[in-house]
């Protein structure tokens, strides 16, 4: 890849959520009829709010060390209900606090949905398969569902995968042709080169660190080539020839010490032809001229 500037993909097509401030290491957010203050590292300012609007905060995540943000405990200011229902676009899903500081979905990822719906709005011939990687609470299986995709739809969490179900039910998609499969996705999509099955999209955001359902390691730096090579079989038309991979490939990192150059020329190593773009996602504060960046991503389309 020749080394040139990076997209930012900015997620700015929401009704129900706003970034209301940034800051401190701290984000503001509002979810629906809520509030919340989460560990951001990557806000290095001032915040422009008031200490009181951040205090006040429906819901406030509390860290339990320097070293890991998504570990500690919710402070409640006010009780909330144990989930609650948000909208993207024409998508009805649900939100609700976890213990890792999740609120069940990113927002930055609505710029990664409108690229699949639009590739999928594309796609001619048979019914398109998705293959949805390190898939959490489905969100992106749903916009590819709903787009008339068939959808598999694989997490080591059989929780997540229940909160997936959830948004399904949630989304008026109960009868959308999508496979909940709680598996170790390096495992499966081996599995699934050696059976020889084809995708016409493939997305994934893996963790840093994680374990696959039966112990399965996952360690971003070390399995990530292997994973992209993989992806990148399950994308050709002819079995073995790199150069038949056809559909698109959405890649999305939130390990803040690997680039966006390193995570793209990682993955068109393992491809030839197509297009690529890279670059980072970012959201947009609701009365600030500043961008907040959650993540490095790379997208081909072939």
């Amino acid at each position: 890849m020749t080394a040139r500037a990076p997209e930012i993909l900015i997620a700015d097509d929401w009704a129900d959520y706003r970034l209301l401030d940034s800051g401190n290491g701290g984000k503001l957010e509002r979810v629906g009829p809520y509030t919340f203050v989460r560990p951001e590292p990557q806000a290095l300012w001032a915040p422009a709010l008031s200490a009181g609007a951040w205090d006040n905060a429906d819901a406030i995540f509390a860290p339990s060390g320097a070293d890991d943000d998504e570990a500690g405990r919710w402070r409640f200011n006010r009780e909330l209900p144990p989930s609650w229902t948000l909208k993207w676009d024409d998508i009805a899903f649900l939100s609700r606090p976890t213990p890792f500081r999740h609120l069940a979905f990113f927002p930055e990822h609505s710029v990664h949905w409108r690229f699949a719906r639009a590739c999928l709005a594309a796609h001619s011939g048979a019914q398109a398969e998705v293959l949805n990687l390190f898939g959490y609470t489905g969100l992106a299986s749903l916009v590819c569902a709903k787009a008339g995709a068939k959808v598999t739809h694989v997490d080591a969490s059989k929780k997540a995968i229940g909160f997936a179900r959830d948004n399904q039910a949630a989304a008026g998609l109960s009868e959308a042709p999508i496979r909940w499969i709680c598996d170790d996705a390096l495992g499966f999509v081996k599995r699934e080169v050696r059976r020889g099955r084809r995708y016409d999209g493939i997305i994934l955001d893996p963790p840093k660190f994680g374990r696959g359902p039966d112990g399965e390691t996952w360690r971003l730096e070390e399995d990530l080539p292997e994973l992209l090579d993989a992806c990148q079989m399950l994308l050709c038309t002819d079995v073995g020839d790199r150069a038949s991979a056809r559909g698109f490939l959405i890649a999305t990192v939130y390990a803040v010490r690997l680039s966006y150059l390193a995570l793209a020329q990682t993955a068109q190593q393992m491809f030839e032809g197509g297009e690529w773009e890279a670059g980072e996602m970012c959201l947009p504060h609701a009365e600030r001229d500043l961008l907040l960046p959650t993540a490095i991503f790379a997208r081909w389309r072939g």
